[in-house]
């Protein structure tokens, strides 16, 4: 019989968000079993998510080591971490002073049996967030590295919050956490009261404020561990599993991952419920913790799970696990094994739960995807700033980072050891210090740093040309489809993005800088055209947007990406303005590329001048796919 299961709350009134018992129940499913691979909470700024996970840790059972019994930690992974830090590196210091080549642990060592928490995930190297998933999935971090072969447990919660206004997970990253929850602030009066209330009475007395919750949260730990020790016992027997994989079928996800987390959550759930066998129920709960940031075929997808979709592919896939559940009808003489039977030998019953036109209507569709600009979408060639920059990690230019080719040595250090110009370095001084023979004798003034040479990640700002001349059907599709593309690239590339619309007598800031790229087209589905071309104003305003940006963020350098057939309208001398606006752009030292949007069979070259003036790359829009022959911008550093 399932046991009731303790009522708590960890100091913190869980209707004050929507999604919070949800996310709470993640939690502990994922402390029950940590193979379920963490947990992925998506949501706006001031919703407890950081106050839930902090909590999670005093709920974890003490850990046995050979240094004793301690508490589970909360180990937090900063942002800007290096893989050093992060899986562990070698011990230079026991290598120049003892000639030992040593192990040095990092944060995944320090998170055994607690919980690594990583706030602004979709913030960190996607590498990273590649390592930590393999760890949180596999218990244990293998390194081979600089000479090093080593390998050690590491079981823990892990768990990553992010705002999705600040930018969203790539799909395949997503898949890769076990759960995923969105929580979202309540908006009753009451409520928020509540937790201001709360709040108020921690900050006073923090220790006061613990010893009122101090029952609820021991008797939460103990049915954690209750549960924990129960877990190997649950029964997963056909019945359900068939359940599982055909819910992860009709639902078209990716690989067998999904399948696999699905029957852990299940299992672990039906051990937090006490009982011993997994059930329908545990099926349908651990499906709206599993599928809902599976279902994204595209970046620009919603997450989410609609019910009645869920309802239907549940229904189906009890349709399938009692129908396996059933004996296989015997096979005729001579038929080959497996073959379908049937009254007709064509393997489906008329009306029956696979035929088309039956009352079942055969297995659900894929679930829909909302409708997203018109116009054929495609890989885009690369676009990148030309030189080499310092910004944040990404995938579109040469920079200078932690992660990727050594290039040269350097004095400075913290990218990493360069060994050979560490070598040469001793080698210069081998016989100041009196060495003759034997062992080389180092020094710590000897290490050097590597410079190493990565991608990064750019602020692109699109200035789409919306006028009248651009406003063809035919016209407007292509450009629709063409910046999506691009849009889409950006968002791979884990670049920033504007996005400035020219028409009419204006140049209207769509999109402000912003990580969030799906936001952009959103908007643009919205965008309205017809009119003038004031493109001067569209270039002016990229410069305003660049320049403003470079304030808050001056290590990411700009890229402008202007959609437009040249023909600027709306005024005096607007094509002049035009030209003597995109000088001043390039003289601003940003890059930048003209894609010509001309069609017809006599062509102004207009596109290609306004490339010139902006010292910057062209190409026309039929030649922008990366399946065209491959280019890069070039533009004045």
């Amino acid at each position: 019989m399932d046991q009731v299961r303790p009522d708590f709350s960890w100091g913190f009134p869980f209707s004050a968000v929507v999604g919070q018992d949800r996310l709470r129940l993640a939690l502990i499913l994922c402390a029950v079993h940590p193979g379920i691979g963490g947990v992925l909470v998506r949501g706006e700024k001031g919703t407890a998510k950081s106050t839930v996970v902090r909590a999670l840790t005093a709920l974890l059972p003490a850990v046995h080591d050979e240094h004793g019994t301690r508490p589970a930690r909360l180990i937090e992974l900063p942002v800007g971490a290096t893989e050093d830090r992060v899986v562990g590196s070698l011990d230079l210091e026991k290598v120049l002073r003892d000639g030992e080549r040593a192990f040095q642990p990092g944060l995944l060592s320090a998170a055994h049996q607690g919980v690594l928490y990583v706030d602004e995930v979709n913030l960190l190297h996607d590498h990273l967030v590649d390592v930590l998933l393999d760890a949180a999935a596999m218990g244990r971090v293998h390194i081979e590295r600089d000479g090093i072969s080593h390998s050690h447990a590491a079981r823990f919660v892990l768990v990553g919050t992010m705002n999705p206004e600040e930018g969203e997970l790539r799909p395949q990253l997503l898949d890769r956490f076990g759960l995923a929850v969105d929580v979202a602030a309540s908006r009753e009066v009451d409520v928020r009261m509540e937790v201001v209330r709360r709040r108020l009475d921690f900050e006073r007395d923090p220790a006061r404020f613990a010893e009122r919750y101090a029952e609820q949260d021991a008797a939460l730990a103990a049915a954690i561990l209750e549960a924990r020790d129960r877990l190997d016992s649950v029964e997963l027997d056909d019945v359900e599993l068939r359940r599982i994989s055909s819910l992860c079928a009709s639902f078209d996800v990716d690989g067998m991952r999904a399948d696999l987390v699905l029957a852990r959550t299940a299992t672990a759930h039906a051990a937090w419920r006490g009982a011993g066998a997994v059930t329908a129920e545990d099926v349908r709960v651990a499906a709206e913790l599993t599928l809902p940031h599976r279902r994204r075929r595209d970046p620009f997808d919603e997450p989410g799970l609609d019910e009645q979709q869920l309802d239907d592919a549940l229904r189906q896939a009890d349709e399938d696990a009692r129908s396996g559940a059933e004996e296989p009808p015997e096979q005729e003489p001579g038929t080959p094994p497996g073959t379908p039977t049937g009254p007709d030998g064509g393997g489906t019953e008329p009306g029956g739960p696979d035929d088309p036109d039956g009352p079942g209507g055969g297995a659900p569709a894929p679930p829909e995807h909302p409708a997203g600009p018109t116009g054929t979408q495609f890989t885009t060639k690369l676009l990148e700033v030309p030189g080499v920059g310092d910004g944040a990690p990404g995938r579109r230019s040469r920079s200078r980072s932690s992660r990727g080719r050594a290039v040269r040595s350097t004095a400075e250090q913290g990218h990493g050891l360069h060994l050979v110009g560490t070598l040469f370095a001793a080698a210069e001084r081998q016989v100041a210090r009196g060495r003759t023979a034997g062992r080389m004798i180092l020094d710590s003034a000897d290490l050097r740093g590597a410079i190493r040479e990565g991608r990064e990640g750019n602020l692109v700002v699109f200035v789409v040309d919306a006028s009248g001349s651009m406003a063809a059907r035919d016209r407007l599709s292509a450009v629709t489809g063409a910046v999506v593309s691009l849009l889409r690239d950006a968002y791979q590339r884990r670049d920033k993005v504007a996005v400035i619309t020219v028409r009419g007598r204006a140049a209207e800031l769509v999109l402000p800088p912003t990580s969030s790229v799906d936001i952009a087209v959103r908007r643009l589905r919205g965008m309205k055209t017809g009119g003038k071309s004031p493109l001067a104003e569209g270039f002016l305003r990229a410069r305003e947007v660049v320049l403003r940006e470079r304030l808050r963020d001056p290590q990411r350098r700009a890229l402008v990406v202007a959609l437009t057939d040249g023909r600027a309208t709306g005024g005096k001398d607007a094509l002049h303005r035009a030209k003597v606006a995109a000088g001043l752009l390039a003289d601003s030292s940003v890059a930048s590329v003209v894609v010509d949007c001309e069609t017809g069979m006599v062509r102004l070259g207009l596109a290609a001048e306004l490339a010139r003036r902006l010292r910057g790359g062209y190409v026309r829009l039929g030649e922008l796919s990366a399946q065209q022959v491959a280019g890069v911008v070039r533009a004045a550093a």
